[in-house]
């Protein structure tokens, strides 16, 4: 099939706009699908009643674990259909005048997945700790 010149550059204007559209769309795609893997990590799976247990536990163990004392917390009883445990375990102490600040290994895996989180939380009392900010 013979086409005119005038069919020919529509033709050319089309591949010229719509390939490099065509390339972006899959370039974003590729990117997109490369942060999947967040999607499946045990955070994805947290809901609030596991957050606010969580959160309990964690109290607990920074007003009575020593450092190097691992305790266990899990989900159980929050009404998550998913099984999330923690892995909690004080690793430094130190004191700035009237403040107490704790590093704290937090291992949390879920459906296969683990990530091993290293906050720090500072106190003046033993109820008021908060995340240091690096």
């Amino acid at each position: 099939m013979l086409i005119g010149k005038r069919e020919f550059e529509k033709s050319a204007r089309w591949t010229r706009i719509a390939l490099p559209a065509l390339l972006l769309a899959n370039v974003g795609i590729a990117v997109a699908s490369n942060l999947n893997f967040l999607n499946d990590t045990p955070m994805s799976y947290i809901k609030k009643p596991d957050m606010m247990s969580l959160k309990s536990a964690l109290v607990e163990v920074l007003n009575t674990r020593k450092d190097g004392e691992t305790s266990r917390w899990t989900n159980e009883g929050t009404g998550n259909s998913v099984h999330i445990d923690a892995a909690m375990t004080p690793e430094s102490t130190s004191r700035e005048g009237e403040k107490t600040c704790r590093r704290v290994s937090v291992i949390l895996t879920a459906k296969g997945q683990s990530m091993d989180l290293h906050p720090e939380f500072c106190a003046t009392g033993k109820t008021d700790w908060t995340l240091r900010k690096r």
